[in-house]
């Protein structure tokens, strides 16, 4: 064991819990390496009877929950999470299969109420929702992060700054479907939820002391309560490399492929990007091949396709090409709301004026503040209101139309004052 194994090992959070107190942290500032959960590391549960034993320890257990999820993004079709982390108090670290046991739901009923504990919580609560977890009472310790004003708020780097210790990140990019789990990652993935209820204390002392806590609750409320995303619309258009294409009939191929790709990660259960890549969907839409041989040409349609592969990507530009010009996509996107800022001299440039004014008020209010600028308020709900002010421009009005974008009421209260002025501002 080294030197800094045996000084964390030797630590009271190691045993009893509770953020480090200054004497746990070395006297030159290095944080002190974490390597082993306090605990232990608990076994995998992935039977119905082990699930029952869990969820009456945790509905048994006191205070909030620490979650985190797993998935195998850039490995599997889907975000679908692979593993669950939780942590309670009086009931210790779980780590629960969701392969194993699919439906958490009877997890979720025992926890309700309960404040659950995430780091970057819309990144997990999606795969946590398709499992039956649904928290009402969420903390996220990444956003309090960033209301606080810290530089680097990572999970690795919150607990450093705000607690002194450091957390080994070595496997949050591997392959979590993968079983058996390696006990390396099991390590891992049971140290993400060792410190969060002790992160979550220690920030929310900070952000009472800056006088920023209710806002933090009211931006918790608001990702408890959002509902779903609905599926995106011409996911498509999103692919790598799509600035490239610019005629119609280039858009059709990327379509065809992008869909044909779809259908095959789908049924193989493995990342898009392994089946197809973004690149070669490009260059396809870029040289438009008349034929197989011509296809496998292409950059990354080379010697690791196979001849029924190269048919069934060439059959899909074939499709493409096949298209009536009326079936054709348009070129970009149909926007909802105001054109790209860009565009708004040429267009209206009272507008311009307003949102550059607000664009400034903003911005000085939030380094005032020592926050993000798109925490204050979102740069594309202060575009609408600039774009389309409500008339007259009142304190009442503006704060109307910012609540109508889904602005909380603290970002109204703050904001409303900068947006009045703004839109008084002439081109």
């Amino acid at each position: 064991m080294t030197d800094a194994q045996d000084t964390a090992s030797d630590t009271a959070l190691r045993t009893t819990g509770g953020a480090p107190s200054d004497d746990d942290v070395p006297a030159r500032g290095l944080p002190i390496p974490l390597l082993e959960p306090r605990e232990g590391i608990p076994p995998v549960v992935a039977t119905e009877d082990a699930l029952a034993e869990v969820i009456a320890a945790f509905a048994a257990g006191r205070g909030p929950v620490a979650v985190d999820a797993e998935r195998a993004s850039g490995y599997r079709y889907g975000q679908r999470a692979y593993l669950v982390q939780l942590r309670r108090e009086g009931a210790g670290t779980a780590l629960i299969d969701p392969v194993g046991c699919p439906d958490l739901s009877g997890l979720g009923e025992a926890l309700a109420g309960t404040e659950w504990i995430l780091h970057a919580a819309t990144q997990d609560l999606p795969c946590l929702r398709d499992i039956g977890m649904v928290p009402t009472r969420l903390f996220d310790t990444e956003l309090a992060g960033r209301l606080a004003g810290f530089p680097r708020v990572g999970l690795g780097a919150m607990v450093e700054s705000v607690l002194g210790y450091a957390l080994e990140k070595g496997h949050s990019a591997v392959d979590w479907s993968t079983r058996p789990l390696p006990e390396p990652w099991l390590r891992y993935a049971a140290l993400d939820v060792e410190l969060l209820v002790d992160l979550r204390d220690e920030l929310e002392k900070e952000l009472d002391r800056q006088g920023k806590l209710e806002w933090a609750l009211q931006e918790f409320d608001a990702i408890a309560s959002a509902p779903p995303a609905p599926p995106r619309k011409d996911p498509w258009r999103r692919t790598s490399g799509m600035h490239k294409v610019r005629r119609r009939r280039q858009m059709a191929v990327v379509r065809e492929l992008w869909t044909a790709r779809d259908k095959v990660a789908q049924r193989r259960d493995v990342s898009p990007g392994k089946v197809l890549s973004d690149a070669a969907i490009v260059e396809a839409a870029l040289g438009l091949p008349p034929n197989v041989g011509a296809l496998s040409a292409l950059p990354g349609f080379g010697q690791r396709i196979g001849r029924r592969q190269l048919e069934q990507w060439q059959a899909a530009v074939d499709r493409a090409k096949a298209l009536p010009d009326a079936e054709l996509p348009q070129p970009g996107q149909p926007v909802a709301g105001p054109p790209p800022p860009r565009a708004w001299a040429d267009k209206d440039p009272a507008a311009a004026a307003r949102l550059s004014a607000a664009r400034a008020a903003v911005s000085a209010l939030a380094e005032e503040l020592n926050l993000p600028q798109e925490n204050l308020i979102t740069p594309d709900t202060v575009r609408r209101v600039c774009w389309e002010p409500p008339s007259p421009a009142t304190p009442e009005t503006v704060a109307a139309a910012l609540t109508g974008h889904g602005a909380r009421p603290w970002q109204v209260e703050l904001v409303t004052p900068l947006l009045v002025t703004a839109l008084a501002a002439q081109a």
